[in-house]
């Protein structure tokens, strides 16, 4: 290895949007994150809606979601790439006065290779995503292999899980040469 080349881990970043335009939000966000120069897709995945999930559990009289899931490569540090992340959330109107409320924006960082990390910023892999079907299965259809650290193939987690309710949207990859074509 030479001093030109840089360490570059593979992240997951889950899109969330149930308030305004969802669709155009999530594409836009998708679009920001693919220009961000520290990030470089390597996939994404199609759209799926989700009824809405709040502290109190699924909400269905709150607007739905429209959920997708970016894999990224980056030598950002995981903290960094947080704080675009936060950035690309602000930029779409993200506001943050009620936990787990509607949201025009919301951009998990889910995981950064197999890094375990706790700090009062940021937990990796993300603490509630092996439970989450509406992280799970937009991230299978992005990379058929996916695992999530400490909890295993991601497949597995979705089929020890009950029917729930993401519904694939018949809609444009949210990225141009994504895999995840409806």
């Amino acid at each position: 290895m030479s001093l030109l080349d840089v360490h570059r881990e593979r992240a997951v970043i889950a899109l969330g949007s149930n308030l305004g335009d969802r669709e155009a939000t999530l594409r836009s966000a998708g679009l920001d994150i693919a220009a961000t120069s520290a990030l470089n897709v390597v996939a994404a995945s199609g759209l799926f809606e989700t009824p809405a999930l709040t502290l109190d559990g699924v909400d269905e009289s709150a607007p739905a979601y429209l959920n997708a899931v970016v894999i990224v490569e980056t030598a950002l540090a995981p903290i960094a790439m947080l704080e675009r992340l936060n950035e690309i959330e602000d930029e779409h109107g993200r506001v943050r006065e009620v936990r787990w409320g509607d949201r025009t924006l919301d951009l998990d960082l889910i995981a950064y290779g197999e890094l375990t990390l706790s700090t009062s910023r940021l937990t990796l892999p993300h603490p509630r995503a092996h439970e989450r079907d509406f992280v799970l299965v937009p991230w299978l259809q992005a990379d058929p292999d996916a695992a999530l650290p400490g909890f295993g193939r991601v497949h597995d987690l979705l089929a020890r899980m009950p029917a729930g309710g993401v519904t694939p949207i018949a809609a444009a990859p949210l990225l141009p040469g994504s895999v995840g074509e409806s």
